[in-house]
């Protein structure tokens, strides 16, 4: 990941070989990132992917890899993914997600968990977590219903079909969709408009307006670690796992 820590900070995803997927390092130096945003320092933050892709989502080779009890899973769950969810949420500078390509699975719900989100006509989203027998984390069945309702939000969890940029911007998924060639510019015209403002302030608002959503999206992602954490250890993960290291469609059993 590199990290250009100016008045605005620059967060890319540099995997472009594999999509810019996320691992649970990956994702808690994300975390920590975010974490790190101070109004004194910080006017906003972008979160952004080198090459073709915003993200991919969750890494599937290191999910493979993964050896872990149901408690263990939902630790790193909570403490990588989860803790992402959260600090982007109660970050006190705004998050821009520029989406320059593919948004699925956890880089879904890091576009749902930024205070805003443009994306190039070309991207494409979704909730692609169902396709390999896991659930919507990263905060996605916290903010999604919130963010675009209820029944978007069943059609993109229990399908993992994918959307355009034109359909997300329609649906509140994301603030615009832009011409690819004209994206970089349309978020810096954003930047240019939020560091005129009062820093602090807009943060108060933010915060504010989290607050008036009441506390239920911090339980929710307790309970969706301990859901996810659950998905992690069953044959249909596996076979998720499998069948997209092979190239096939899973088969999963009822």
């Amino acid at each position: 990941m590199q990290i250009d820590d100016g008045a605005v900070k620059r967060i890319t995803f540099d995997r472009p070989d594999v999509y810019n997927a996320m691992t649970t390092d990956v994702a808690a130096e994300l975390a920590d990132s975010i974490a790190d945003l101070d109004p004194e320092t910080h006017d906003a933050a972008v979160v952004t992917g080198e090459g073709d892709a915003f993200s991919a989502g969750g890494d599937i080779d290191s999910m493979a890899e993964r050896d872990w009890t149901t408690a263990e899973a939902y630790e790193r769950v909570q403490s990588t993914f989860g803790r992402v969810a959260e600090t982007a949420l109660s970050a006190p500078v705004p998050i821009v997600a520029k989406v320059n390509g593919d948004a699925v699975g956890a880089g879904l719900s890091l576009v749902a968990v930024s205070d805003f989100a443009y994306a190039a006509e070309s991207a494409r989203f979704g909730a692609s977590f169902v396709n390999v027998g896991l659930i919507p984390d990263m905060g996605a069945t916290a903010i999604l219903p919130r963010l675009i309702g209820l029944r978007k939000t069943k059609e993109l969890a229990f399908t993992g079909e994918l959307v355009g940029a034109d359909e997300a911007a329609a649906m509140d998924l994301v603030n615009e969709a832009v011409p690819d060639d004209d994206l970089d510019a349309r978020v810096d015209d954003l930047l240019e408009t939020l560091r005129s403002k009062p820093t602090a302030n807009v943060g108060l608002a933010k915060e504010a307006i989290h607050d008036s959503l009441g506390q239920q999206w911090r339980d929710g992602l307790q309970r969706e670690a301990a859901l996810q954490s659950m998905a992690y250890d069953t044959p249909a993960h596996e076979e998720g796992v499998a069948a997209f290291r092979e190239g096939r469609k899973p088969d999963f059993d009822r």
